[in-house]
């Protein structure tokens, strides 16, 4: 009898030591950085459209609401500058 709990515990230990994959912390994908700078684009252009009709209907002309919508975006969010201009 203790040389079958010695064996299995041996057999348990050398599976252990091995490095075997069910013993090993799964890797987290890594983030693609296209998802990302496509959801950062749809936001900004989403939050821009909402912005500017905010400020039209407050009677703000076109182009410095634009001006305006997009200083305050920038100066709200810190996403990538290739992205805010």
């Amino acid at each position: 009898m203790k040389h079958l709990f010695l064996s299995a515990a041996l057999a348990v230990l050398a599976v252990a030591a091995s490095g075997c994959s069910l013993f090993r912390k799964s890797q987290k994908p890594r983030e693609s950085t296209a998802i990302s700078s496509e959801v950062e684009a749809t936001f900004r252009q989403r939050w821009m459209d909402k912005r500017l009709a905010e400020l039209k209907a407050q009677g703000v002309a076109d182009a410095a609401a634009q001006t305006q919508a997009t200083q305050e975006f920038e100066a709200r969010y810190q996403f990538d500058r290739k992205l805010a201009r």
